[in-house]
Formats: structure tokens, C-alpha cells, sequence
């Protein structure tokens, strides 16, 4: 079986990193991949959330499956305009503010125009301020050096920037010579350049699924609610396919697929970890079974939103979650097998 060329899905991931999509400013984005789907002929809805859906019949049209990546990023949204003509900013998503400090990124105005800076201490100059170094990373002392010239709040709304704006991080985006991809925003965008070769390899096989499978492609997820709606009555299995967590007393790496047993919303489905786990042996995928203790997903938030289904957790393993992040192709590899064989497999009974 010819499975999508890593190189290939990596040109995916770095197309989405590249652009913004701070949760809750995820039209662009959303639009890329529309685009995508529509280039294969995979027919998409948007949901009113702004999530987009395709939906791939299947032999039993009674009894259905979801699959969910989300598109969303963390990012920041203009807090306040300060006198000296930089910008304070409030978090979207769950990071800490000494992983942006240094970060270039880009400030979208409520008209579209878009404007460069970067994310400092107040701090920063060593030549100015002793103690620069024992400053606590936080929203008092972090702001935006906007690259314009301006000098006071005035100057500042004169380009029409104003509190609200949406703010997002510079990806960097790399691909090396060893196989390896680091960006921000791999999560959960190394998945959805996932899903997207998934699909293309079901339309482009003509593959016929045994049940009617949808993939939605969320847009909350960093905020806690992308994938807990849009879920078919008929719907029995949710697969959730999001970063595995690297660190330490992890046994998640940078080159298997990461099954899910436990995050902090508690348990996934004992048999549909077995099942994915099985397929794993069976067709010689490497994985890792794993527990994440500061985490949630799509999959746990559509289970408190009170969906009856039975849920589960996959995806590559990520260094550095939520921050300079990094995978590697094997890891992306193994995650679109396991999803091919899981797609084509019956359901947990």
C-alpha cells in the first residue's frame, strides 16, 4: 500500500503554519482548506462556529464515525495601548509568556491592514535595566514593540490599531535535511495536513468506508469547545487527532503515532484504545501508549457537551508543546497508517 509521501504532507504543514489563525480568526485558514477539499472534489460545510465538515458516505449509513483536527493556534488579542506607544496583551490559549518573549508576530486591525512587531520585557535592555533578567515573564511587563513609528497611544490608533486586535506568533517554520519539521503551531496543524492526505487518499482510491465518516476540521480548540458540536445522532466513534505530549515521565516521541489513554478530562474508551492499539501490531505502525496530564482535546470536549459516543485520542508526538514545537516524518508516518487502517476498520462493539 503507497501511503501519502511525508514530504508532501510536510509542504501541507508548513502551508497552514504560514498562516494565522489565532482561535477565534480562523477564516483564512479555514478557507485554505476548504480550497484544498475542493481541489479533490470533497464536498465541505462550514458550521456556524466556522469549522468546516466533509462527509465521505459509507456502506452503513446508520451508524457513523467522526474524525476531528483543529486549525485553530493559541495567539493574543490587543489588551491596551500604553503611553509609550506599545501594546499590552491577554493570552488565547493555554502557554506562558516567557515561550513568546523574543517572538516576532503580526497584528491584524479591525479593517484587515496588518502590522509587524515584537514581543519583549519592557525590560530588555541590559544597558538600561539591572535587573532585566529577575523581571517575572508576565502580561504587566511583556508588550509588543509595534515596527512603526510611534511614540504614544495617539500615534498608535492613528494606524488604527485598537484593543481587540488579534495578535499572531512568527511560525518559523523549518524543514531539515533529517527529517524533521519544527514551527509553532504543529498543534494541532501536523494533524489537519494529516486528515487532509487522508482524505485525498480515500477520494483519489475510491475507497469505500464501511461507515458513513465525517472529518471536521475545528476552529475552538485551544479555547475548549471546537469539536463538541455538529456530531450526527447516528455518530458512535470519535476519534480526536491532536499533538502527543513530550516530556518528562512521558513515553510519547518524535517518531510514533501517541495513543491517548488518559488526560486530565479523565479515561478515553478502554476498547477503542485496545482496537487502535491492535491495529497498531498488526500492521507493524510504531506507537506509544501514553497519559497527558495537562490536556484536553475535541474528543473530550464533545463527551462534556454531552455526546454519547465513544471516544478516543491519537496523533504525531510533539517536542515542546505549545512553544518552539517539533515532530518528525516518521511520526507523521506512522499517525496516517494507523488512521488508514482505523477508517477501513468496524467499530468498537
Amino acid at each position: 500500500m503507497a501511503f501519502p509521501n511525508s514530504e508532501d504532507t510536510m509542504q501541507i504543514i508548513k502551508d497552514l503554519v504560514s498562516i494565522p489563525s489565532p482561535s477565534g480568526n480562523t477564516r483564512e485558514v479555514i478557507t485554505f482548506v476548504e480550497k484544498f477539499l475542493a481541489e479533490l472534489q470533497i464536498k465541505t460545510v462550514r458550521n456556524r462556529k466556522g469549522g468546516l465538515i466533509a462527509t465521505f458516505e459509507g456502506t452503513n449509513k446508520t451508524r457513523h464515525r467522526m474524525l476531528t483536527a483543529h486549525v485553530d493556534t493559541l495567539g493574543a488579542m490587543v489588551k491596551e495601548i500604553k503611553a509609550n506607544g506599545r501594546l499590552r496583551i491577554d493570552l488565547i490559549g493555554g502557554f506562558k509568556y516567557n515561550s513568546i518573549e523574543g517572538e516576532y508576530c503580526q497584528i491584524e486591525t479591525n479593517n484587515g491592514k496588518k502590522y509587524t512587531g515584537t514581543i519583549l520585557m519592557h525590560q530588555t535592555s541590559v544597558h538600561v535595566y539591572k535587573d532585566a533578567d529577575k523581571k517575572e515573564r508576565n502580561q504587566e511587563n511583556i508588550e509588543i514593540r509595534i515596527d512603526e513609528r510611534v511614540q504614544n497611544a495617539e500615534e498608535v490608533r492613528a494606524l488604527g490599531i485598537e484593543v481587540g486586535d488579534f495578535v499572531s506568533f512568527d511560525p518559523r517554520v523549518e524543514i531539515t535535511p533529517s527529517g524533521f519539521i519544527k514551527s509553532r503551531h504543529l498543534d494541532d496543524k501536523a494533524s489537519v495536513a494529516i486528515l487532509l492526505q487522508l482524505m485525498k487518499q480515500i477520494k483519489t482510491e475510491n475507497m469505500t468506508l464501511p461507515y458513513t465518516t465525517h472529518f471536521l476540521i475545528s476552529n475552538n480548540e485551544e479555547i475548549g469547545y471546537g469539536g463538541n458540536s455538529n456530531i450526527t445522532p447516528e455518530t458512535v466513534e470519535y476519534l480526536a487527532v491532536d499533538m502527543g505530549a513530550i516530556g518528562d515521565g512521558q513515553s510519547t516521541d518524535e517518531y510514533t503515532v501517541s495513543i491517548c489513554a488518559k488526560d486530565s478530562s479523565g479515561p478515553y474508551h478502554y476498547e477503542l484504545r485496545k482496537h487502535l492499539v491492535r491495529l497498531a501490531e498488526e500492521n507493524n505502525i510504531g506507537y506509544k501508549l501514553d497519559l497527558y496530564p495537562f490536556y484536553g482535546s475535541d474528543a473530550s470536549a464533545a463527551i462534556r457537551a454531552g455526546h454519547d459516543i465513544i471516544h478516543g485520542l491519537i496523533g504525531p508526538g510533539i517536542d515542546s508543546s505549545h512553544a518552539f514545537e517539533r515532530t518528525h516524518r516518521t511520526s507523521l508516518e506512522n499517525t496516517i497508517k494507523l488512521l488508514y487502517h482505523y477508517v477501513q476498520s468496524s467499530l468498537v462493539e
